[in-house]
């Protein structure tokens, strides 16, 4: 195996396991959907290299964060005129311990008023909808703090840039989404 090729998995093994543990870190794992998805793989062909990574397509949001109708964070993500549908916060406002709760049993997590459904689902994607979702960074960081431990003969010879080799796979993620 090749200095080159060590160098790159450990690369890769050091990025998976920090943003593995920010997300533990930071609360962003309820489900641990996320952080079972994040995966790296390193290729080596003749003239050149490559290095992918791979996660859940929301991780993208999560890691860069999403500017909402108020409150911007400088994501290059934003709301522009639908709100995140309240229907896919269920099982994370359960997991959460936000479901409101009769005699110890789940309630209904939705309340009709005047014909004008409100719920804490419906709350909940508003907020985000207002306020966006704040960058974590959890992913961008431990990428960047790999980068800088890369032999600078391997950044030299294929011409590696880490905010556009960081770009590139963000994007390359995104295209994932089914």
């Amino acid at each position: 195996m090749s200095e080159r090729l060590k160098a790159l998995e450990k690369f890769r093994d050091l990025v998976v396991a920090e943003a593995k543990a920010n997300l533990q870190k930071m609360g962003k794992n309820s489900s641990g959907k996320l952080s079972n998805s994040i995966k790296g793989e390193v290729k080596e062909m003749p003239n050149s290299i490559g290095i992918y990574f791979e996660m859940e397509p929301y991780g993208n949001f999560q890691d860069k964060g999403v500017d909402g109708k108020r409150v911007k964070h400088g994501s290059p993500y934003s709301y522009k005129d639908k709100m995140p549908p309240p229907s896919k916060l269920d099982k994370w406002i359960v997991r959460k311990g936000l479901a409101p709760r009769n005699n110890g049993k789940f309630a209904a997590r939705s309340v009709s008023a005047a014909g004008f459904k409100k719920s804490i689902q419906f709350l909940i994607a508003r907020s985000i909808y207002f306020k966006g979702i704040k960058p974590s960074l959890f992913f961008t960081k431990p990428f960047e703090a790999a980068y800088k431990t890369l032999p600078d003969t391997l950044i030299d010879k294929y011409g590696l840039d880490a905010e556009q080799l960081l770009n590139e796979i963000l994007d390359q993620n995104l295209k994932n989404i089914k």
